[in-house]
């Protein structure tokens, strides 16, 4: 009996740790960058790709973006011991040891090379500058206020990394495609940032709001989407896509104008509806675009 119980605690003490690590790295916001890495597949594909070269993209993504955000929380740390907002995260709250996140990191930073290995020589020589500009970006906000378009940069990886996945010489669609991924990404991290506004001042911590204020940056913000959904267009004309695609960019600007209603008068109540779920739904959005465009 004492046996069982014993298990039963090891068990259960195992499935709280993974539970902590991967709300830790916010596993389930590997969704945004997903869907555009399977476009990128699609359209360097022309079409629907094999069923390994998708696994593989999976663990690729999965490991370079636990990755990521693993080292994200051990630089930030200090820093989200000292805000309100953040203080209860795993780190700083004492949920779990620093040990255990840099076993995860190295974990995942493993499952990442392997998988760009398998895929092809070019997805392996690149997957070294990929995985340095997503650690990159965790100091960047420390000395520019130019750290939205960083962390645009590394959600941007996930198009061009899923064309040269299938296919390993650069068009200009994946890389259209890539800059609208940026542009989108910079946008809702600026408003996601305009919540630290007063603690980003007072840590002298660089970001457009803490620069700009609030009304200035939401309309940055507003701005970077009106770009990315010019830029989704382009990459339609880019790759002849049919008019069902261009319905899907036209539902993603509804989106984008949605998420910016939200936000009206400046209210950040809605944030985090604004910053999760719409976001999601427009990445889902442009990959249903591709899919739909390439299988009729």
């Amino acid at each position: 009996m004492t046996d069982t119980i014993t298990r039963i605690q090891i068990s259960d003490g195992i499935k709280s740790r993974i539970k902590i690590l991967l709300e830790l790295v916010k596993f389930e916001h590997t969704l945004f960058a997903l869907p555009f890495a399977f476009m990128g597949m699609l359209i360097g594909a022309g079409g629907i790709p094999a069923a390994d070269r998708i696994i593989l993209v999976v663990a690729a993504m999965a490991g370079a973006r636990t990755t990521a955000m693993g080292f994200n929380r051990l630089a930030d740390a200090a820093i989200d011991a000292k805000n309100p907002r953040t203080s209860s995260r795993a780190i700083p709250a004492g949920l779990i040891s620093k040990n255990s996140v840099w076993a995860l990191i190295i974990v995942s930073a493993a499952v990442f090379f392997a998988s760009a290995y398998e895929l092809n020589d070019v997805c392996f020589k690149l997957s070294p500058l990929a995985l340095f500009l997503l650690l990159f970006y965790s100091y960047t906000k420390r000395f520019t206020s130019l750290s939205h378009f960083v962390l645009g940069l590394t959600l941007a990886i996930a198009p061009s990394a899923g064309y040269l996945a299938v296919n390993t010489f650069l068009t200009a669609a994946p890389l259209v495609l890539s800059a609208s991924v940026m542009f989108w990404s910079a946008g809702f991290d600026i408003i996601y940032a305009c919540q630290d506004i007063d603690f980003d001042k007072k840590e002298k911590l660089c970001s457009i709001p803490a620069a700009a204020g609030l009304s200035k940056s939401l309309l940055w913000a507003r701005a970077l989407h009106l770009i990315t959904i010019a830029g989704f267009a382009a990459t339609g004309y880019l790759i002849g896509a049919k008019p069902v695609y261009y319905i899907f960019v036209a539902l993603c600007a509804a989106l984008l104008v949605y998420e910016h209603y939200l936000l009206k008068d400046g209210s950040l109540k809605n944030v985090n509806t604004a910053f999760f779920n719409v976001n999601g739904m427009v990445s889902a959005a442009m990959f249903l675009a591709a899919l739909i465009n390439y299988s009729i």
